[in-house]
């Protein structure tokens, strides 16, 4: 790390990273306990907006996961936070399970488009709905704009392609508060203490994941587990710190080279 300060902090994407869906990845629970028992912090960083942070919580702890809510920070979080700020009665896109990380937010007679991924709701009447609201003024607000992500039934369209639907319909440009944007990586490292150049990112995703981190000012490990294609690494620039097998490697890598 010629150039770095020591590293302090490891972000660590969830979904695709340690888990897909109801399944481990191979040796994740491991490689986590080695990793706390390094002299950094760790934080897990995710854009899920298919269930609330509650859920989310409790699918890790089956999953024999050693983690703790407050060490979460969810793109939901993030926007909740713009919501508050600006004060938005917000439309909301996201799946049922979701919506409780949304408590207490006023949304009768909406005056802003929140999206997320929400399959069951991805109708043509919701989604004109959507578009009539942003033509009439509504600002429209992407939790995140990912093409797809990683199921255990295969690889499944994000909420990107219909953020970007709606973008070109109403001819705007959604604000995104999730990965791969640098806001939400320095609000992520706002608590630990430490600056993008003392922490490194551990994720499936090249453009969101890795190259949202490396954008921020942090270093990037890509794995090949989850929504990883072959040739991901190629498609931001720079290009990855590191591409390995899994989670567990990238631990391997971190606690030799890089503490």
């Amino acid at each position: 790390m010629a150039g770095r300060r020591a590293l302090k902090a490891v972000l660590i994407d969830l979904s695709g990273t340690l888990h897909v869906e109801d399944a481990a990845v191979p040796g994740a629970q491991d490689a986590l306990k080695r990793l706390r028992q390094a002299s950094v912090a760790v934080k897990f960083v995710t854009n899920t907006t298919k269930e609330s942070k509650r859920h989310l919580l409790e699918r890790l702890h089956r999953l024999n996961f050693d983690l703790q809510e407050k060490e979460i920070f969810t793109s939901l979080s993030a926007a909740r936070s713009l919501l508050e700020q600006k004060q938005h009665r917000p439309l909301l896109l996201v799946e049922d399970s979701a919506l409780e990380d949304f408590a207490g937010i006023e949304t009768s007679e909406p005056n802003a488009v929140v999206i997320g991924l929400a399959p069951d709701h991805f109708s043509y009447q919701t989604l004109n709905e959507a578009f009539r609201m942003i033509l009439d003024g509504a600002p429209l607000i992407a939790i995140h704009k990912a093409r797809y992500y990683k199921r255990k039934d295969g690889l499944a369209l994000g909420p990107g392609p219909f953020v970007t639907g709606l973008e070109y319909a109403a001819d705007c440009k959604a604000t995104v508060v999730g990965k791969p944007e640098k806001a939400f990586f320095t609000q992520a490292l706002s608590d630990l203490g430490c600056s993008p150049n003392e922490a490194v990112m551990i994720g499936d995703d090249a453009r969101d994941d890795v190259g949202g981190a490396q954008n921020a000012g942090m270093l990037g490990i890509l794995v090949r587990t989850g929504k990883y294609r072959e040739g991901d690494e190629k498609k931001i620039n720079p290009s990855p710190h590191l591409t390995c097998d899994s989670f567990p490697e990238a631990v391997d890598h971190i606690l030799k080279n890089l503490l």
